[in-house]
């Protein structure tokens, strides 16, 4: 285990009071050693604490007395301090195994951690889940979690996931559900595998074994040209369009018996099967908007201003390895509070070298963002601004997400485009200023304005010409 590293203190906070400076390792709270933000977050909430830091090879003890609920005013570097539980899996559809080599280490560790799953939102299989990690989860309330099914059949879980407990570990499901946490559940598609009167069955297992679900994802496989499996193959429209069929069947069949939907689509099936998204009023006020499930409605909302305010922020491909933190457990309701991680969403727009505000824009975006955004821009009637695809060649395949845009792609794109231009480019595919290969925006061969990923900012960002 290692000790949380104090990154920054705010001026006048207690921590800056007590006299706790950035590279102090903490070593106690109180006395005990945290093993996470999370207990972090519980114990320095203690309005008397006692804090034992080791500074320049020195221990020393800082003590501090504070209000009721005052923060801190400290900040560490990463979420766990012990160990990451790594995914013991070897699932054949797993994207980790899809990278392309050289991209940094930390972007190759496979997860399984549920406690990843509370904070960053992250999938947990359960698969190297205990009886003391589910008493933790009950006794300090740490929810919703986010748990990958995949298939309710225990043989073709386990066989997906090459794990035997795949065939069990859906038991802590139920034990999660019967002790009240949320649970958001995921369904990777795999054609040919979990697909059709499989799916079918999953789903009917779902209603009959966890309907206290909040919310079922279903998502397709994604294939990177390193894929090296070839068993696993991207979805054709055909069965895109089985899928939506699939979802929209089961959704009544859960509206009926539950009084809610339950399961939805990923917006990519609607754009793999040429078929329209459903209405804003289908998506049971986007609860699953992180998970790609009504990412483009919701867009659209802001974008034409039907809504007021953005969704939010959105984690970035691998975002909890950068340390940036989850909506879910900065949200109050959680025991736990704000983390006090570094984000890696943008605050606002960056410019470099920034052409004149007149100029022509172009608006950078993979092949399903701009299937979303060209009817939009159409339907401004404005010549000067148009939708620049940014095919996906460093990791191939049907990669088509914005999330996963790299700078190597949008160098070789805007290398074609002219100079003088406003070239506008969402923050999702950014992590602490990095794209997934390493190159920064200022690798690029045009300066570009570094955009929120949401309508709103697009919209406030394309009326700014002066």
């Amino acid at each position: 285990m290692s000790a949380p590293v104090v990154i920054s203190v705010a001026p006048g906070s207690a921590a800056a009071v007590c006299g706790l400076a950035p590279g102090d390792e903490v070593l106690r709270l109180n006395g005990q050693v945290p093993r996470d933000v999370i207990e972090w977050r519980m114990l320095v909430d203690e309005p008397e604490l006692e804090i034992e830091v080791r500074r320049g090879g020195l221990v020393r003890t800082l003590e501090l007395a504070k209000r009721p609920g005052e923060p801190l005013g400290a900040d560490v570097e990463s979420a766990l301090f012990d160990q990451v539980r790594t995914c013991d899996n070897h699932c054949e559809f797993c994207f980790i195994y899809q990278l392309p080599p050289g991209m940094r280490k930390s972007l190759y560790l496979k997860d399984d951690d549920y406690r990843l799953s509370f904070l960053y939102g992250n999938f947990t299989t359960l698969t190297r889940f205990t009886e003391a990690d589910l008493e933790r989860v009950v006794t300090e309330r740490l929810s919703p979690l986010n748990v990958s099914i995949h298939a309710t059949n225990p043989e073709l879980r386990a066989t997906m996931l090459r794990n035997r407990r795949g065939a069990t570990s859906l038991r802590w499901l139920r034990a999660l559900l019967d002790h009240g946490i949320e649970v958001r559940g995921q369904l990777v598609v795999c054609p040919g595998v979990n697909d059709g009167a499989v799916l079918d069955e999953t789903l009917a297992g779902i209603l009959d074994l966890y309907p206290e679900l909040v919310s079922l994802a279903v998502v397709p496989l994604g294939v990177s040209r390193f894929n090296p499996e070839p068993g696993m193959r991207p979805h054709t429209a055909q069965e895109a369009g089985q899928v939506v069929a699939a979802v929209h069947d089961w959704q009544e069949v859960f509206l009926t018996i539950l009084g809610r939907r339950l399961v939805h689509a990923a917006d990519e099936y609607y754009l793999l099967a040429g078929e329209p998204f459903p209405t804003a009023g289908r998506y049971d006020g986007f609860s699953m908007y992180e998970d790609g499930i009504g990412m483009a409605r919701t867009f659209e909302q802001e974008f034409l201003g039907q809504v007021e305010a953005p969704s939010g922020p959105q984690s970035g491909f691998f975002a909890w390895v950068d340390g940036a933190p989850a909506e879910g457990y900065r949200a109050p309701r959680n025991p736990a509070g704000d983390t006090g991680l570094r984000s890696a969403q943008a605050t606002g727009v960056r410019v470099a070298l920034a052409p004149r505000r007149d100029a022509p824009i172009g608006i950078l975006t993979a092949p399903y963002g701009a299937q979303v955004l060209a009817p939009l821009v159409d339907s401004l009637s404005r010549s000067d601004v148009r939708v620049i695809e940014v095919a996906n060649e460093y990791f191939g395949g049907n990669t088509a997400v914005t999330g996963l845009m790299v700078g190597e792609d949008i160098a070789r794109v805007l290398r074609l485009e002219p100079e003088g231009h406003r070239y506008l480019l969402p923050d999702v595919c950014l992590s602490e200023g990095r794209f997934l290969d390493g190159l920064t925006v200022d690798d690029l061969p045009r300066p570009v304005e570094v955009v929120a990923t949401d309508g709103i900012a697009l919209r406030r960002c394309l009326e700014r010409k002066s």
